[in-house]
Order: structure tokens, then C-alpha cells, then sequence
């Protein structure tokens, strides 16, 4: 039913349990694991000296963020390919889910209601409003407890 994966990341702990009901839908279909970070740099127009240091910091951040989930990977005998591109989080979803035929789209949800939400906006929300491709939204729970 499912071959090939995408769980996108930024590293949070919404991010992590997504990322370990992925490994368990893996190994129950014998699929491989996409796993992205999408660097946001919609923000780096500023003119400023900063702004090569920030998407750095954030390039190391999202690798560090994929590596976790492929060590995950390793651990549950699930192969797991990393990928840190920029963008929009949203859009590089989607055509990272378009380009290399993903079967399904495993994503954390923070939770956020109300005021925060409307501020902040949802990259879960924009993704399963505009993807073709089937979108599972996990939940984040304190007190789930995994197997993986």
C-alpha cells in the first residue's frame, strides 16, 4: 500500500513522534522513509550579515533533525534517505512529495488554536489543504508511548 514515506521535520518533539509512527507504517509495508527539513528563507531578504549565519545555523539544524530520524530508521531496519532543502516549508513539501512519488506524508501537529495559530500559521494545515498525496497528522501527545 505504501512504498515510499515523507516525513517532514523541524526537529520538535510533535516532529519526533510523527517521525516514529512513520518507522511503524514502514516496517508494516516494507516502505522507505523520506525524511525533510525545509530551511525557511522566505525571511532572508534583509540586507544584513546575519542572514548567512542564520541559514547555516538552520542547515546544521535540519541536519541534525533528518540524521535522527535516519538513526531512528536504523534501529527499526527502515531504510531512511535525508534531504534538507529551502523555501517555503509547505510548497517543498509538496514537490519533494510530487518528485519523488510519495505514497504517503506522516506530519506532527503542534496543537496550536485560537490566536497563536492564526500568527504563527500551520505548515500541517497549508500541506494537507493543497496535497494531492494522502497526509497522515499525528498528534502530539505527552504521554504516548512508542515501541519503535
Amino acid at each position: 500500500m505504501y512504498n515510499t514515506i515523507l516525513v517532514p521535520t523541524d526537529g520538535s518533539d510533535a516532529a519526533e513522534d510523527a517521525a516514529r509512527h512513520a518507522m511503524e507504517l514502514a516496517s508494516a509495508f516494507d516502505a522507505t522513509v523520506h525524511a525533510l527539513y525545509v530551511v525557511d528563507n522566505r525571511y532572508a531578504w534583509a540586507d544584513s550579515g546575519a542572514i548567512p549565519v542564520l541559514l547555516e545555523t538552520l542547515e546544521e539544524t535540519g541536519k541534525e533533525a533528518t540524521d535522527s530520524i535516519k538513526e531512528l530508521g536504523e534501529r527499526n531496519g527502515v531504510t531512511v534517505t535525508t534531504t534538507v532543502e529551502h523555501g517555503s516549508p509547505p510548497r517543498q513539501i509538496l514537490d519533494h512529495a510530487a518528485e519523488h512519488g510519495i505514497d504517503l506524508i506522516v506530519m506532527g501537529s503542534h496543537g496550536r488554536t485560537g490566536l497563536e495559530r492564526t500568527l504563527i500559521g500551520s505548515v500541517t494545515e497549508k500541506t494537507v489543504r493543497s496535497s494531492s498525496t494522502p497526509v497522515l497528522v499525528v498528534k502530539r501527545s505527552d504521554n504516548a508511548v512508542y515501541t519503535v
